[in-house]
């Protein structure tokens, strides 16, 4: 019973005595994994991301991390290695996800959603529409400055300064019936003098 006993307690000592030996210096045990397994971790990557040259940069990241990142005693250098590669995949796919989307969002606004394929219209104004925007401002001022001088200042209050009606009456010291008249003169004036 004794031989039996000692050699179903030979795996777990050879365990310990190696854990003792790698377990001195772990930061060299990841170092002695990573030697030992970059180009099967290297593969892991490549068929993870389907390109080579990401693979090689997520290898690159996963040898930084190991060198800069403290770690307690790693029982399985290998298992640890293919964990960090799987997350840094992990963390990739992620980011990616989050750049598309964010350039989607971006593509949706300037495009104003049009479909792929389609050349979207430009939605800045042209030189025509402009020219004719700031002739009608013109206009409107000039037609403001025109205003009798009792619907002038209410015009202003009202609409350019944003005061209620009651507001208004107790700036001028009117009744707000009195702004309300004033208000419909201006934008009867208003209205012939853009239509003309």
């Amino acid at each position: 019973m004794t031989v039996l006993y000692e050699k179903k307690q030979l795996p777990k000592l050879a365990s310990i005595r190696h854990t003792r030996l790698m377990g001195a210096d772990h930061d060299n045990q990841l170092d002695f994994a990573y030697g030992v397994h970059r180009a099967e971790i290297l593969r892991f990557l490549t068929a993870r991301t389907g390109d080579r040259g990401e693979a090689e940069d997520l290898l690159q990241e996963l040898w930084v991390r190991t060198q800069t990142q403290s770690t307690g005693p790693v029982a399985n250098g290998r298992a640890y290695l293919f964990r960090m590669a799987q997350n840094l995949v992990i963390d990739k796919l992620r980011e990616k996800q989050r750049r598309m989307a964010r350039e989607r969002r971006w593509s949706d606004q300037e495009t104003d959603f049009a479909a792929a394929g389609i050349e979207p219209a430009d939605q800045r104004r042209t030189a025509e529409e402009a020219m004719l925007d700031r002739e009608e401002i013109a206009a409107l001022v000039s037609a403001v400055t025109t205003l009798p001088e009792g619907a002038r200042r209410a015009f202003e209050l009202h609409k350019l300064d944003g005061m209620s009606h009651a507001e208004v009456a107790a700036r001028l010291g009117i009744s707000k019936s009195g702004v309300e008249k004033h208000m419909a003169v201006a934008m009867k004036y208003l209205r012939r003098a853009l239509m003309d």
